[in-house]
């Protein structure tokens, strides 16, 4: 019997009390991934070695949502309004994202997923739209993270499109930051009324590596053209060769 892919998805950091903190999953995540066959794992960042030794385990990657991404690894300084950011953890996902295209690993990115894949690959973000951008719409609903809230418009030719089916989608929107230049490895698939990118790809037609800007994971429940990016991503993780672990040089 062939054994289910798994799926490694990166987690964010909480802190409830003096006594219990540490890595953290929303659970919509793995959830999602097991209702469409893969085996969930959350890897924890500790330093980008065992980063790259965790994802060299892994079938799959989810980048997932969480902090800021600390500015100082596109060459700024931190706005006003940033939130928090963890360097260590921007670090290890920026060299999982290098092995994982390297070794054509597919990779999911979610919300703050596509801004570090953004920014691994030589773009720089927008630190807080309600200040640095001219008319924007609401990117942080207030309502419950499974319902929609505002329109994207997708490219046709794009694997988003093949996946949803539709040149116009409602999603969910958590987020005050966003793609600003856009790396020169990936194309922009999606957008909003106001401009923001929601949606990328790696321009390499021979590997999955997909990012956007809302959370599929939270509307898949209910929704068959979200739940679609998870089925054709965990479709996509078969087994390769994953014995070749590097050294990365990092920030």
């Amino acid at each position: 019997m062939n054994r289910k892919p798994i799926i490694g998805i990166t987690g964010a950091y909480v802190n409830h009390n003096f006594h219990m903190e540490g890595v953290y999953v929303h659970h919509d995540y793995h959830n999602t991934v097991a209702a469409n066959g893969g085996l969930p794992i959350i890897l924890p960042y500790i330093d980008p070695q065992l980063a790259i030794e965790s994802v060299a385990l892994c079938d799959g990657i989810i980048l997932s949502g969480g902090e800021d991404v600390d500015p100082q690894f596109y060459q700024q300084d931190p706005h006003p309004n940033i939130g928090q950011t963890i360097p260590e953890r921007d670090l290890s996902e920026i060299a999982l994202v290098h092995y994982a295209l390297e070794h054509n690993i597919p990779l999911l990115a979610i919300c703050r997923g596509v801004q570090i894949l953004n920014v691994a690959l030589g773009g720089t973000l927008i630190q807080d739209i309600p200040t640095q951008c001219e008319a924007p719409i609401k990117h942080s609903q207030t309502i419950q993270r499974n319902k929609d809230s505002h329109f994207v418009k997708v490219s046709l030719d794009s694997k988003l499109y093949q996946m949803l089916g539709h040149t116009t989608v409602r999603v969910n929107s958590l987020h005050h930051q966003a793609i600003d230049r856009l790396a020169p490895t990936l194309k922009q698939t999606a957008v909003s009324s106001d401009g923001i990118i929601e949606a990328v790809e790696y321009i390499h037609d021979s590997h999955f590596t997909v990012g956007v800007q809302w959370h599929p994971e939270s509307m898949a429940k209910s929704n068959s053209m979200m739940n679609r990016l998870f089925e054709t991503f965990i479709q996509s993780c078969i087994i390769s060769d994953k014995t070749n672990i590097k050294s990365y040089k990092v920030f």
